[in-house]
């Protein structure tokens, strides 16, 4: 789009601009801290720049915790924290806008602790135009004691004295300028409730699942899981293909699989701890956390939990496939989410079990279709 403003076609750029906001949206907030700086390079693409503000005053995380944030630029940075509305504790802020700041200045140890004068003044220098949008005022004297005095030394003196000032001497006057509370939305978002987290398991499903990650003899409940399921890639939004898979899963950690069987009520899966790498290719990863599984859903029973017996050959990656578990020096591997041919399949080699309850071909094979698989990365909840 950029490129497009630079030759003076205004109005191409703008019908494209539109079209990904109405039909790319998802796109859009898979590469969201990209779009965002990208916006800003060109004031033409107003609109674009209205989509992502939206975005980051209701669901801030989406931004200030992506693994580019660091690299925005400062004049991106100083456009969301200067705003009213931002739905974000300030002390969160707070601490986000030091971490950018370090990471600016290679060299700079991560505890304030160990800064030198010289790391200091860097730091004042590289934040100075940050600093005077953060509400002082409006972070508590526990936050205030452990998270903003070690940086005291980043801050004006007359300043620090007023935050001081402020908190033991509520009442009385102060020379700094008090900037007013974020103003807290009225408007929510709709609870997470409202559209299910998968349309393959639900969240006894889901519960068993993270059981299994913990080690727990007592399976969790839907309400204590303390996991959440953040989906990656879905079949019928993405594709049902291994190119869909690399392109938003890959070098993703802490990842759940699971595929919804054509015609039948199985559901089969893994979990990888470690995640696949499209650089590391023909290769497989030594896991002794990963695990294989199929669920009880409808006529199926029971759940049957399979674990490596052979760590070695845990996770295989190839950029030409899916999500692959388990292989061996010989043998084909164990669950495999589309092939080369776009094939599914499920042996017995490096994991303990068989997946299914059907019958194998002679070489030990059980193919199938599905109708959905989905890919999730899971977190502990906040």
């Amino acid at each position: 789009m950029i490129t497009t403003c630079e030759f003076l076609f205004e109005e191409l750029a703008k019908h494209l601009e539109t079209y990904l906001i109405e039909t790319k949206a998802s796109w859009l907030r898979l590469h969201f801290s990209k779009v965002f700086q990208k916006s800003f390079q060109n004031n033409k693409f107003q609109e674009l720049q209205n989509w992502c503000n939206d975005i980051i005053v209701k669901i801030p995380e989406k931004f200030f915790e992506s693994e580019d944030f660091t690299s925005i630029q400062e004049n991106v940075l100083i456009s969301i924290i200067k705003q009213d509305d931002l739905q974000m504790e300030e002390i969160k802020i707070w601490k986000r806008v030091i971490e950018w700041g370090i990471a600016q200045n290679t060299g700079i140890p991560p505890d304030p602790k160990n800064w030198s004068n010289e790391n200091c003044l860097t730091m004042k220098t590289t934040l100075q135009n940050c600093l005077p949008f953060i509400r002082y005022f409006q972070i508590s004297s526990e936050n205030v004691n452990d998270h903003l005095q070690p940086y005291r030394r980043i801050l004006e003196d007359n300043l620090w004295d007023d935050i001081m000032k402020r908190l033991l001497f509520p009442n009385k006057p102060i020379s700094a300028v008090i900037l007013p509370p974020r103003v807290v939305l009225t408007q929510k978002l709709p609870p997470r409730t409202t559209e299910p987290f998968s349309t393959i398991i639900n969240e006894a499903q889901a519960a068993e699942i993270t059981s299994w990650i913990d080690k727990k003899v007592d399976i969790y409940t839907a309400t204590d899981n303390p996991y959440e399921f953040k989906l990656l890639c879905r079949g019928t939004r993405d594709g049902f293909t291994s190119t869909s898979f690399w392109n938003l899963c890959d070098k993703q950690t802490n990842v759940v699989v699971v595929v919804k069987i054509k015609d039948t009520d199985e559901i089969l899966g893994g979990y990888n701890p470690i995640g696949w790498d499209k650089t590391i290719d023909y290769k497989y990863y030594n896991c002794d956390k990963s695990f294989i599984f199929s669920l009880r859903n409808g006529t199926i029973q029971n759940s049957i939990l399979s674990h490596a017996k052979n760590p070695k050959y845990a996770i295989y990656c190839e950029h030409k496939c899916g999500p692959i578990f388990g292989g061996g020096s010989i043998g084909d591997c164990d669950l495999v989410i589309f092939d080369r041919s776009n094939q599914c399949w499920n042996v017995r080699n490096a994991y303990e079990k068989r997946l299914r309850n059907v019958a194998y071909d002679s070489y030990g094979v059980s193919y199938f279709s599905v109708d959905e698989y989905e890919v999730f990365r899971i977190s502990k909840k906040p």
